[in-house]
């Protein structure tokens, strides 16, 4: 469970349910943006202060890899893009649903990695109880920052605060098990590890999508009450 709270937001999820009820999405982007980038150089140096079982990993192995896996695809990604740019918007690859299959196969092939080492201790009744404390735990901190952002003295409008509820409880697995595995590289304990990750992505999409709706309804009925309160009383002439 500490792993998943050292891990980074994502760079798609919570952005994808931050449009999806209307919220803040230029927020969201930053957020999972500048997040990700940080988290290649906090996420592993917070795994190894709290963890510390690969201590004798070099710091410039651990960092050169995910500069590798992470930066350098990104920033390939951004020049093509400025020479292709007319190219994409003429015909519109399908490079959503490339995306979720792509993150499909990542959960997938994790899972089968994690379960198909034999040296996994992990009973059914503690898989229960992971699955039951990483639901509460975003139910909690998805309702604790709901009241931090809509606060009497906060500064947060019900956009931001929808971004807000979406990007500072998301963690990101496709991020994440690439950390893992280059931080921890040749644990036995990698598989058990990476459980509560697994569990964690898929959960909060499960809790994000089932949320949207009232979510939604709460911001809509916010944004007019605030507009109510903002309209200047017109004087009655007696």
């Amino acid at each position: 469970l500490q792993t998943v709270g050292c891990m980074p937001p994502p760079v798609s999820s919570a952005v994808i349910l931050t449009k999806a009820v209307g919220g803040n999405e230029a927020a969201a982007i930053f957020n999972s943006a500048f997040g990700s980038f940080l988290g290649i150089v906090i996420t592993p140096l917070l795994l190894l202060l709290f963890l510390g079982s690969s201590s004798s990993v070099p710091f410039t192995s651990i960092f050169s890899q995910l500069f590798m896996t992470v930066v350098v695809p990104l920033i390939i990604g951004q020049i093509v893009r400025r020479y292709i740019k007319d190219w994409l918007e003429r015909k519109k690859p399908p490079f959503g649903a490339i995306s979720s299959c792509v993150l499909l196969m990542i959960i997938y092939t994790t899972f089968c990695d994690t379960f198909a080492n034999p040296n996994i201790d992990l009973d059914k009744f503690s898989l229960i109880i992971i699955v039951f404390i990483i639901f509460s735990v975003q139910m909690s901190f998805m309702f604790l920052t709901f009241l931090f952002s809509t606060r009497n003295n906060s500064s947060f409008t019900p956009a931001d605060t929808v971004a807000i509820i979406f990007c500072s409880t998301h963690k990101s697995l496709t991020l994440g098990i690439p950390m893992l595995k280059i931080v921890f590289a040749g644990y036995e304990h990698l598989s058990l590890i990476s459980v509560p990750l697994l569990i964690y992505h898929p959960a909060q999409i499960l809790l994000g999508s089932l949320l949207v709706p009232t979510i939604k309804s709460w911001m809509v009925s916010r944004q007019k009450a605030l507009k109510l309160t903002r309209q200047p009383k017109t004087p009655v002439k007696v």
